[in-house]
C-alpha cells in the first residue's frame, strides 16, 4: 500500500515537468521501491517533495534559460557608461554585431508575410521617386557629371549592402536635401578652381569616409547622446514640412507655369489628391467596424500601393479618352552613366595639392552625413517603436556604430565610382518602421516585424528599374502626379506621435476642451511655458528650413549641431526649469 501512495505522490510530481506517462511510472516505481526498502513512508514523501522542489528549480532555471536565448544571443556586452563618449578600436562595433548576428536567421525569417510585402510595394514607390527626382536635381546642378542613373544605381546597390551588413536594417539610405546642396556648392568651387569636378568629388568622399570610418572604430556616435528630443522632434518635424512643401509645390506649380493647361493642371491635382487621400482613408480603416481585423489589416496595410495604382489608372483613362496626358517618372533606357564617362573616376586627374586640399570640403561633409545618419537612427531607435532585436531597453545608440562602419564603406565605394553619397533618409526609415508595424484593436502598437527582407528587396526592385526593360515601361506608366501625393502622405502620417506637432496643435485648441480629449505628458505644466518651450522649436525649424534652401544651405549641418547647446541654454539661463525639461525634453 505504500508503495502504490509514494508512486502516485511521485508521479504526479513529476509529470507536472512534461514527463510522459511510461517515463514518469518507471522511474517513480524505481525510486518508490529504493525508497520503501530503507525509509518509512512518511520520510519518503518528505524526500520526495524536497526533490520535486529541487527538479522544479533546475528546471524552471533552464525554461528561463531558454527563454531568454534569443536576448542573451542579441545582448552579449554592456552598453558603455554614459559618461563614456570614446572606445577602444573596434569595441563599439563588435558590441553591436555580437548583439545583432545571432539574429540574422531570424532577420530572414521574418520577413516573409503580407505585412512585409505591403511595406516593400509601399517604400518602393516611396523610394524610387525620390532617387528619380534628386537625379535630375544632381544632373542640373553637376551639368551632368552626376544624373538620374548614377542616382538609382547608388540607391539600389548601396541600400541592398546596408539592408544585409548594417545593425538596424530598418533604416533607409538615400538621397537628401543637405547633401545635394553641399554637392552643388563642391561643384562650383571646382569650376571656379578651374579643376574637373568628379576627380574632388571623388578626393573628397574618400578624406569623408575615412573620418566617419575613423569615428566609428572610436565609437564617437556616443556624442549624439547630447541630441535629444528637442533635437530629434524638430529634425523630423522639418523633414516632413519638406515633403509636405515640394508636394504642395509640385502641384501648384501646373496651375501658375506660363503654358499651363487648365484640364492638365485639374487632373494633376485630383490624380494626386486620389493618392493622398486614398492612402489616408485606406490607412483609417484599420480602426473601423467594417470587415474583420485580417482583412482591416490588409486594406490598410496596402493602401498607399492601392492608391497609387487608382492614380495611374485615373490618369491612363483620361489620356486614353481626352489626349491629356501627364509627366510620368522618367528612367534612363541604358544603363550607361549620364555622359559615357567610365564608371571608376580617374583619381590622378587633379593635382597632390587639390588631392589635399580636399580634406577641408570633407570635414564639413563628415559633420552632414555623421548628422544626417545618426540622428534618423535614434529618431528610429525611439523607445516608442519598442524594437528588441540587438537592443538594450530605451538605448537608442544601438547599432550606430556599425552602421557608421556600413556608411563610410558606401561613402567610399561610391566616391571612387562617381556615385552620389547616401545617408539615412528621415522621412522614409520612419515609415519604413510605421509600416512594418501591427496593431491591436484599439490601433495601438503591438508588434514591429525587424528584418532584413524589406530594405533589400525594395531596392532590388529599383535596381530592377534600370536593368530590365519589363518595369522600366511599368514604372513610365505612373504619373509623377500619384507620387506627388504619396509624398505628401508621406510628410503627413510621419507627424503623429511627435510630440511637438501635438503641442503645436495644442496652441489652437481651448485648454479645458483639450484635456478632456486627451490628458498628455506635459498637462500637468503651465501652458504658457509648454507653448514658449514649442515656439522656441518652431523658430528653429523655421530657421533651418530658411537656411536648407538659401545660398548658405552648406551651413545645415552647423545648425543641426547647434541644437545641442540652444537646448541646454535653454535650462541655463532659466527660460525652462529643470523639472518642467525632465518632462519636455524626456526621451523615453
Amino acid at each position: 500500500m505504500k508503495i502504490l501512495i509514494a508512486t502516485y505522490l511521485a508521479l504526479c510530481l513529476h509529470s507536472a515537468h512534461g514527463f510522459s506517462p511510461s517515463q514518469s511510472f518507471a522511474t517513480n516505481h524505481a525510486l518508490s521501491g529504493v525508497y520503501m526498502a530503507k525509509l518509512d513512508l512518511n520520510a519518503d514523501t518528505v524526500r520526495s517533495v524536497e526533490s520535486s522542489k529541487l527538479f522544479e528549480r533546475e528546471s524552471s532555471f533552464q525554461r528561463k534559460k531558454s527563454s531568454s536565448s534569443l536576448k542573451a544571443s542579441a545582448v552579449t556586452e554592456a552598453s558603455p557608461s554614459s559618461s563614456q563618449l570614446f572606445e577602444g578600436p573596434f569595441k563599439g562595433i563588435v558590441r553591436d554585431y555580437k548583439r545583432r548576428m545571432p539574429l540574422y536567421k531570424s532577420d530572414i525569417q521574418d520577413g516573409f508575410n503580407s505585412q512585409c510585402l505591403a511595406a516593400t510595394m509601399f517604400l518602393f514607390f516611396a523610394c524610387l521617386a525620390p532617387a528619380v527626382g534628386f537625379g535630375a536635381l544632381y544632373s542640373a546642378a553637376t551639368n551632368g557629371s552626376i544624373g538620374t542613373i548614377e542616382m538609382i544605381t547608388s540607391t539600389a546597390l548601396s541600400g541592398m549592402a546596408y539592408a544585409l551588413f548594417s545593425a538596424q536594417p530598418l533604416t533607409i539610405i538615400g538621397g537628401t536635401g543637405p547633401v545635394l546642396a553641399f554637392v552643388a556648392t563642391l561643384y562650383k568651387f571646382s569650376a571656379s578652381a578651374g579643376l574637373p569636378f568628379l576627380p574632388v568629388y571623388a578626393w573628397t568622399g574618400l578624406w569623408t569616409a575615412a573620418i566617419l570610418f575613423l569615428s566609428a572604430i572610436t565609437s564617437a556616435s556616443n556624442l549624439v547622446k547630447y541630441l535629444t528630443r528637442f533635437a530629434d522632434e524638430i529634425f523630423s518635424c522639418l523633414i516632413s514640412t519638406i515633403f509636405i512643401v515640394e508636394a504642395v509645390s509640385g502641384v501648384s506649380k501646373t496651375f501658375t507655369m506660363p503654358d499651363a493647361k487648365l484640364v492638365t493642371a485639374l487632373l494633376t491635382l485630383v490624380c494626386a489628391a486620389t493618392t493622398y487621400m486614398g492612402s489616408s482613408v485606406l490607412k483609417s480603416i484599420r480602426s473601423k467596424a467594417y470587415f474583420n481585423k485580417i482583412t482591416r489589416d490588409s486594406i490598410a496595410n496596402f493602401g498607399p500601393t492601392i492608391a497609387v495604382v487608382c492614380s495611374a489608372l485615373i490618369a491612363r483613362s483620361a489620356k486614353l479618352a481626352h489626349g491629356v496626358t501627364l509627366p510620368s517618372l522618367s528612367i534612363p533606357a541604358q544603363f550607361a552613366t549620364t555622359t559615357g564617362r567610365p564608371w571608376l573616376v580617374d583619381l590622378t586627374a587633379i593635382p597632390v595639392w587639390a588631392r589635399w586640399a580636399s580634406f577641408i570640403p570633407a570635414l564639413m561633409a563628415t559633420v552632414l552625413l555623421y548628422l544626417d545618419q545618426n540622428i534618423t537612427v535614434r529618431l528610429v531607435n525611439n523607445p516608442r517603436f519598442e524594437m528588441k532585436k540587438g537592443r538594450e531597453k530605451h538605448n537608442m545608440i544601438d547599432g550606430m556604430h556599425a552602421d557608421m562602419l556600413v556608411i563610410s564603406v558606401i561613402t567610399a565605394l561610391t566616391s571612387l565610382t562617381g556615385l552620389p553619397w547616401l545617408v539615412a533618409a528621415t522621412v522614409r526609415s520612419v515609415s519604413h518602421v510605421r509600416a512594418l508595424s501591427t496593431f491591436d484593436s484599439e490601433g495601438k502598437s503591438e508588434k514591429i516585424y525587424e528584418q532584413r527582407i524589406t530594405p533589400f528587396a525594395i531596392h532590388a526592385f529599383i535596381g530592377a528599374c534600370i536593368a530590365f526593360a519589363a518595369p522600366r515601361s511599368l514604372m513610365a506608366q505612373i504619373p509623377l502626379p500619384a507620387l506627388s501625393g504619396l509624398f505628401m502622405y508621406l510628410g503627413v502620417s510621419s507627424l503623429p506621435g511627435i510630440q511637438m506637432w501635438e503641442r503645436t496643435k495644442e496652441i489652437f485648441k481651448e485648454p479645458e476642451l483639450s484635456k478632456k480629449v486627451k490628458v498628455q505628458p506635459w498637462s500637468g505644466l503651465r501652458r504658457r511655458k509648454v507653448n514658449l518651450f514649442t515656439a522656441i522649436q518652431i523658430a528653429a525649424l523655421g530657421a533651418m528650413f530658411w537656411v536648407k534652401g538659401s545660398p548658405i544651405g552648406v551651413l545645415f549641418p552647423v545648425l543641426i549641431a547647434a541644437l545641442a547647446p540652444v537646448r541646454f541654454m535653454l535650462e541655463e539661463f532659466g527660460i525652462m526649469s529643470e523639472e518642467e525639461m525632465k518632462v519636455l525634453d524626456n526621451d523615453d
